[in-house]
């Protein structure tokens, strides 16, 4: 039998496949019967129980027919790709397995099939037993998602916090799955992927021009993900390239200066054997909001532009190879973050720069806000972001700087570049059910930012600090300079088996280092001092062993367990600047450490389990339950080395040590999906409860020191622990040929069982936070979508489409304390669009009814010459009004 079909004989196939519905002829069976059609899991024929028609023949179902022709289906990565193609093929000419739903002109008006690799192989959407939304390339386009904030303004269930320490910049992007809210800056309880090789920033998901599919996968992903996976993925996966010569250009213009172009170009290099995409995407836009202290500036300016190439290679019928890479570069202007202050601020004229909006008092003697978030005044947003010599001079600084001046920052705002490349290479051994697998990836990422964390116009008030000669503003400032540099290296080696009848398996080891170094300094500093001041560099190192069985107990009931044993490595390093002299050996032994050497190490170990059961009722109605275990790696607390006396003894009160314990959470789950009428409804539903342990929590404490001063000690802990649960529903219906209906929502509740956050305590005056809720996240979240499509009668080969959007969310809470939170937000957005041969014109409207509802909410200290050290304010980031723009695609 030969092992696999080539390319003419996989397109002859399609073809015929495709004929075949006008002609009421099958294709060539004796080509049929001496390949081996490398379908997978979505044409294997006892789950899927479909095929095109004409294979039926006599008989009832799709086993009986492969057993006739001796079908022997192989796993491996170049079946998945005659799968969809055949798919595709079947799908756009009407031709089902099952019998279809027609108009009255006998046109099918059935669902596709999605396929997804949730657990590392190609299945269909429906019988994969774990929560996942999947957008189709369709979908990202029709939809015009263009980022991972889009993507979660129209996913229930996802929320993005980017508003911390008074900065709300792309420097970071927390990724909120099931209202698992990150604590740090630098948690992250959701991964991100490229064709399943990590990718460091969740920016570079969505740098991939062409994607097949993004998949949201929904609680611990640990077995088959890795670490990270805590509450989820997100991986992208890109569009193979085809084997004909083709491209496309799109421009986009819009209101606020909003545009975008974007080309690429795919095609053979070598017929069959080697093929390519390359493509290049720049897209900006102008802020919402004018900056009160200077109305000629908008608050919220972004822009990124991005190159990136697609090379696969099958040089065998056995062998595919595929290398990606990414190059980006982003550029922001000062974020849209407005201020809403407990006490007011005057200048030294009177003038109230900041109104007081406090309405009631916390812990006795704490003003504050509580209800709903109230109304941004109007002398926000603000700050004091002119690029002034003061400025200038500052970042002309270059010793002990992470970056280049000349690369980094020169302005108020944000400069990203990110790289990005990974090496996919499956190879299926002859003659078995074996498929060798290697995944290799590499990230290199470095960004600087500078913000004004104070967020007002504080140019009326005088800087104590100031001197004729000392180089200082003469107005008081907070501005601050963040730098960061990050790598890693992954790899992932694993093999798979899949004998087509009841059992499939996967197992594998894998390895990620990491390392970073990061400065945060303020300007003022960075001038009296001629130098920024460093900190020491953290490395991680994570070795993984993974497997995953899946067994087909019975025709209906499917088991599979899954595990993998993790070992973390973390390390702490001294400040490159100069030796270190212990003399509180609280955190570390007494001692001299040498300037950037190792200053401690440690190791942890774990399991992380999950089991499932899959039981089949119908062909169409699938239902599982599963439980599994997810970890958080661990963190380190550097800074603790310079504590001594009084702030050890406090930083050790807070819980405060060098190295902090894994968060862990153990998820149990249970699910129901399936179609129903005629395969025009499709439904997947679930439920999950979680016990969230160790959490993760940054805390800071201010105190006043035997001489009358200030000091501070700062750092991650292990906080607390929560319990999660909440429901989940995606649903879409084809109701007729033209018009197709989309609903989805996410219920996601969290109760902390306990909580320390000394801050919050000293806001407040209480400690005990149990059955409140975490912040930063929804609890209710839906979305709703009507499309109708059809064809212009007149003209040959043109089609139009008519969408609109309805996503909504509940307030997020600003802390534990759960004092204040945002409104709850509704928005629309449409798109108009044609396609008549090669060209498309789409008009759309986002945020349709110019909705200004803030989008998260996170409590600060009031930032004056002399500080209260108490959180006395409210940061809330800005939503983008609405947007009116046009779009235009060439293919070719």
């Amino acid at each position: 039998m030969v092992s696999g079909l080539s390319g003419f004989q996989a397109k002859h196939i399609i073809r015929q496949t495709t004929d075949a519905q006008s002609s009421n002829q099958c294709p060539d069976e004796t080509l049929w019967n001496q390949g081996s059609v490398r379908a997978g899991g979505a044409l294997r024929a006892r789950r899927a129980n479909k095929c095109p028609a004409c294979f039926l023949g006599p008989y009832s179902d799709w086993e009986t027919r492969m057993k006739e022709v001796k079908f022997k289906p192989p796993s491996g990565a170049s079946r998945l790709a005659i799968t969809m193609a055949i798919g595709a093929s079947v799908l756009a000419s009407g031709a089902h397995a099952q019998d279809t739903a027609k108009t009255s002109s006998g046109e099918t008006i059935q669902l596709e099939e999605i396929i997804v690799t949730a657990r590392k192989r190609s299945e269909n959407i429906l019988k994969t037993p774990v929560s996942v939304t999947a957008v189709t390339a369709e979908e990202v386009e029709q939809r015009g998602i263009t980022s991972v904030q889009n993507l979660s303004e129209q996913t229930p269930g996802f929320n993005i916090n980017n508003n911390s320490s008074g900065r709300g910049d792309r420097s970071f992007q927390q990724l909120i799955l099931r209202g698992f809210t990150p604590a740090t800056t630098d948690s992250t309880p959701v991964a991100t992927f490229i064709d399943g090789v990590p990718v460091s920033s969740p920016t570079a998901v969505m740098s991939v021009s062409s994607p097949e599919r993004i998949e949201l996968l929904r609680g611990p992903q640990s077995a088959y993900f890795g670490r990270n996976t805590f509450a989820g993925a997100l991986n992208v996966v890109n569009k193979e390239p085809g084997n004909d010569y083709a491209g496309s250009l799109t421009t986009m213009i819009g209101t606020r200066n909003t545009r975008r172009v974007q080309a690429e170009l795919e095609g053979p290099l070598v017929e069959d054997k080697l093929s390519f995409r390359v493509a290049g995407d720049y897209n900006a836009k102008d802020g919402t909001y004018k900056n009160y202290a200077n109305p000629s500036m908008t608050l919220g300016d972004q822009s990124s532009r991005n190159a990136n190439l697609l090379v696969v290679a099958t040089p065998t019928d056995n062998l595919t190879i595929k290398a990606f890479g990414i190059i980006s570069h982003d550029k922001d202007g000062p974020a849209a973050l407005g201020l809403i202050s407990a006490r007011a601020i005057t200048d030294s004229t009177g003038r109230v720069v900041v109104p007081a909006q406090a309405n009631c008092t916390l812990g006795g003697f704490n003003p504050f806000m509580c209800g709903t978030v109230p109304s941004l005044p109007a002398t926000t947003p603000a700050g004091n972001y002119n690029v002034d010599s003061f400025v200038r001079n500052a970042l002309a600084v270059t010793t002990n700087r992470l970056i280049d001046p000349n690369d980094s920052v020169d302005s108020y705002g944000l400069v990203r570049d990110y790289r990005h490349a990974h090496l996919v290479v499956d190879y299926e051994i002859p003659d078995t059910n074996f498929t060798l697998s290697s995944l290799t990836g590499i990230n290199h990422e470095e960004w600087g930012s500078l913000s004004d964390i104070g967020n007002y116009d504080s140019s009326g008030i005088a800087n104590p600090a100031y001197t004729a000669t000392n180089g200082l503003r003469s107005y008081f400032s907070s501005a601050y300079l963040v730098e960061n540099i990050s790598k890693d290296i992954s790899q992932e080696l694993r093999t798979s088996y899949d004998d087509g009848e009841a059992l499939r398996f996967v197992a594998g080891v894998s390895y990620l280092g990491a390392n970073g170094k990061r400065t945060v300094d303020t300007l003022d500093n960075m001038i009296l001092n001629k130098q920024v001041t460093p900190s020491g560099k953290t490395e991680s190192k994570t070795y993984g062993g993974f497997f995953g069985i899946t067994y087909d107990i019975t025709d209906k009931l499917t088991a599979s367990v899954e595990g993998r044993y993790q070992i973390d490595k973390l390390y702490a390093y001294i400040s490159p600047l100069a030796d270190v002299v212990v003399t509180d050996p609280t955190f570390v032994p007494a001692g001299t450490y040498k300037a950037g050497s190792k200053l401690a190490e440690q190791t942890y170990k774990n399991f992380l389990p999950r089991v499932i059961a899959q039981y089949q009722w119908t062909d169409e109605v699938m239902t599982y339950a599963s439980v599994a275990k997810g970890v958080n790696p661990a963190s380190l607390n550097s800074g603790v080395v310079s504590y001594t006396g009084q702030a050890a003894t406090i930083a050790k009160t807070l819980g405060i040590d060098l190295f902090v314990s894994p968060e862990k959470v153990t998820t149990y789950e249970v699910g129901l999906k399936g179609t129903a009428v005629d395969n025009r409804l499709r439904y997947a539903f679930a439920a999950y409860y979680s016990q969230w342990r160790d959490q993760l929590n940054q805390v800071i404490q201010t105190f006043v020191t035997p001489t009358g001063g200030f000091g501070s000690v700062f750092g991650t802990i292990n906080s607390g622990n929560s319990d999660m649960k909440g429901l989940e529903f995606d649903g879409s219906f084809r109701l007729t040929k033209m018009i197709t209906l989309t609903a989805a929502g996410a219920l996601n509740d969290s109760k902390i069982k306990d909580y320390n956050a000394p801050l919050v305590t000293f806001l407040v005056g209480s400690t005990d936070f149990s059955g409140n809720e975490l912040p930063s996240t929804s609890k209710y979240s839906a979305s709703g979508g009507v499309m109708f499509n059809g064809e212009f009668d007149q003209w040959e080969d043109a089609t139009w489409f008519a969408r609109v959007d309805y996503n909504y969310k509940s307030g997020v809470w600003s802390d534990v304390a759960n004092v204040v939170k945002t409104p709850e937000s509704h928005i629309f957005n449409a798109r108009v669009g044609a396609t008549v041969g090669a060209v498309s014109v789409d008009v759309y409207a986002n945020n349709l009814f110019d909705s200004r509802r803030y989008t998260t909410a996170n409590n600060n200290i009031l930032f004056t010459p002399a500080p209260s050290f108490t959180y006395s304010t409210l940061n809330v980031g800005l939503r983008d009004g609405r947007t009116l723009g046009v779009q235009a695609k060439y293919k070719f």
